[in-house]
C-alpha cells in the first residue's frame, strides 16, 4: 500500500467521524429548537380547531381561525403532525403572539426524542464500524521502510 493510500485512509477515517459529529450536533439543535418552540407556545397559549388542508412529506398545512376572526395558515405547517390526513379536524395549540407557530394539542418536543435518538444511534454505529474497518486496513498495511545504507567503520562517509 502506498503512502498516498495510507494518507487517504487516515483522512477518510477522520471525515467519517467528523460527519457523525456534525449529524449529532444537528440533531441536538433540532431538539433544542423543538423545546424552544414548545416554550413559546406554552408561554402565550392559544387553542383552536384547525382543518388539515394538505399533507406532504415535508410539512402538514393547516387552517385555523383565532378569536379575533383572522384565518391563519402557518407557512411551515404544524409541529408534530404524525397521523394527520387532509380533511381532518384537529385541536391545536399556538403561540398567541405568533399564530404561525402551532402544534397539535397534547404533542410536545418529547415526540422528537425517538427519531432523533435513533438517527444519532444509527449514525454512530455506522461511523464506528467504518472507522474500525479503516483502522484494520491501516494496521494490515505494511509500512514503507526508508532505505538505510549500511556503512562499515572503515568506509569514509561524506556529509553534505
Amino acid at each position: 500500500m502506498t503512502a498516498r493510500t495510507l494518507w487517504w485512509l487516515k483522512v477518510g477515517r477522520r471525515c467519517v467521524l467528523a460527519v457523525a459529529v456534525v449529524i449529532t450536533v444537528l440533531c441536538a439543535g433540532l431538539l433544542l429548537a423543538a423545546i424552544r418552540n414548545d416554550q413559546a407556545i406554552t408561554g402565550h397559549l392559544g387553542t383552536a380547531t384547525a382543518e388539515v388542508d394538505a399533507v406532504a412529506w415535508d410539512r402538514t398545512i393547516i387552517r385555523f381561525e383565532t378569536p379575533d376572526g383572522i384565518v391563519h395558515i402557518p407557512s411551515n405547517g404544524v409541529l408534530y403532525p404524525s397521523g394527520l390526513v387532509a380533511g381532518d379536524l384537529v385541536r391545536i395549540e399556538y403561540d398567541a403572539t405568533d399564530p404561525d407557530l402551532a402544534r397539535v394539542a397534547g404533542r410536545t418536543a418529547t415526540l422528537t426524542l425517538l427519531p432523533l435518538g435513533t438517527t444519532i444511534l444509527v449514525t454512530w454505529l455506522v461511523a464506528v464500524a467504518v472507522a474500525w474497518l479503516i483502522r484494520q486496513r491501516l494496521r494490515r498495511a505494511v509500512p514503507v521502510e526508508p532505505e538505510v545504507a549500511v556503512v562499515d567503520s572503515e568506509t569514509p562517509v561524506r556529509s553534505g
